[in-house]
């Protein structure tokens, strides 16, 4: 239990920066703005469907915050890259 705290405390955290690095490209705007407008709907939308399917399938939630969290890493590598 303390584990899955600790977990969600840190996808939290992380998350934050994701935010950060997406408001700075929308609020520029421009072809990236949209791009990541639409970017954003359509991981939100997939990533819901996968923790979906893992937790029907016996999954822990564990397992869902830990891909989660793979999934903010990616994003905030991809959006702080020059």
């Amino acid at each position: 239990m303390i584990n899955l705290f600790l977990s969600s405390m840190m996808l939290a955290i992380e998350a934050q920066k994701v935010v950060e690095l997406r408001m700075v490209r929308l609020a520029w705007g421009g072809q990236e703005g949209w791009a990541e407008a639409q970017s954003m709907v359509t991981e939100k939308v997939s990533a819901a469907g996968e923790a979906m399917v893992t937790l029907s399938f016996g999954g822990s939630p564990d397992a869902v915050i830990a891909r989660y969290r793979e999934h903010v890493a990616a994003n905030t590598k991809r959006l702080a890259a020059p």
